[in-house]
């Protein structure tokens, strides 16, 4: 099952579902998909079985809603404040073709030779699938913002002022919510744009948090359940209607060093994100950028990412923010 929000002129949501390749209906009585988490987390139930009690009306046409810009996240808070979103980086292998070179060249260089980045990606493939009832290593991990950070699909990804690049990272999202307990529970995955700094990020791997607070796009539509082992997606920049940049990518455990599970232990475990009633959403890396091929963006590009399985592809414009003045002031 897909689901997905479109607002509506009173300012209300309205929760569309469908299966992939079928069309959106209405979901009766929904007044959001936050709503519907929350009574399935607090009831220990399925999400699926809250939305099919409800039942179905209309038809309702996504891309035509996405054209006309009234698609919004696939779930949002009441409280910007309380959504969170967070990242890990260096936990995929990267395509087919160079995983088993990416396994030689780290395993073959002396220890004293790798970067940070080099050894944290080793220590993922070392343990980062641990054996049930086992704890993985720690992968690297980043916060990205709140609430007001969540960019609607079709909306601009604004770059500040001060960024030295704006680029585009494919990935998939994990969606949770907290249930009243402190229960973390995962309402299913979404294409997402973890979009970065990567020019600043060069300049010093200790520059990565400043890299990292961007805002980012995800959806438009949550898979509701868990992730397929293997998915295909793609990554392309148009620009002045043509595409300038596209490549495919991979994710799903098939292609990754760390489990889904490892990853989300090592976030959820914080007291500080088990705070009922928070959505998170968690972005679990990516192996392909444009940046790596020398692309530099600019504003007007349009980014879009899509993935088999996954519904509608992700697309936002990049807009470059005009440069503020802050003044500190004493009170």
């Amino acid at each position: 099952m897909l689901i997905s929000q479109v607002s509506n002129a009173d300012g209300s949501i309205t929760v569309v579902a469908r299966e992939e390749g079928g069309k959106g209906r209405v979901v009766k009585g929904a007044e959001s998909v936050y709503a519907l988490a929350m009574e399935a987390a607090n009831a220990g139930t399925s999400l699926k079985a809250v939305i099919e009690g409800k039942g179905f009306g209309d038809e309702i046409d996504l891309e035509a809603a996405y054209a006309a810009g009234r698609l919004l996240p696939p779930i949002t808070h009441p409280d910007a404040a309380h959504l969170h979103l967070t990242g890990t980086g260096l936990t995929h292998l990267g395509s087919a073709a160079t995983r088993d070179s990416m396994h030689k060249k780290t395993s073959e260089a002396a220890e004293e030779t790798l970067t940070d980045s080099m050894k944290m990606f080793r220590m993922g493939l070392d343990n980062g699938k641990p054996k049930p009832g086992e704890k993985g290593v720690q992968p690297e991990w980043f916060y990205k913002g709140n609430g007001t950070q969540s960019v609607a699909p079709g909306a601009a990804l604004t770059s500040p002022s001060f960024a030295l690049d704006g680029g585009e990272e494919p990935e998939m999202a994990g969606i949770y919510v907290i249930a009243a307990d402190g229960s973390p529970f995962r309402i299913g995955f979404a294409v997402s744009n973890e979009f970065s700094d990567h020019v600043t990020e060069r300049i010093n791997y200790l520059y990565l948090a400043h890299s990292k607070l961007r805002q980012a796009s995800f959806g438009p539509e949550i898979r509701v359940g868990a992730a397929p082992d293997d998915i295909r997606g793609f990554s392309r920049i148009v620009r002045d209607g043509k595409v300038l940049w596209e490549k495919p990518f991979v994710s799903g455990e098939a292609n990754m060093s760390h489990t889904f599970a490892n990853l989300e232990y090592h976030h959820f475990k914080y007291g500080l994100f088990r705070v009922p009633g928070d959505i998170h959403v968690h972005m679990f890396g990516t192996a392909t950028l444009s940046f790596g091929d020398g692309i530099r963006t600019q504003e007007g590009d349009v980014f879009e990412i899509g993935a088999d399985g996954f519904g509608l592809p992700l697309r936002n414009p990049l807009a470059i923010a005009k440069e503020e003045e802050i003044e500190i002031r004493q009170l």
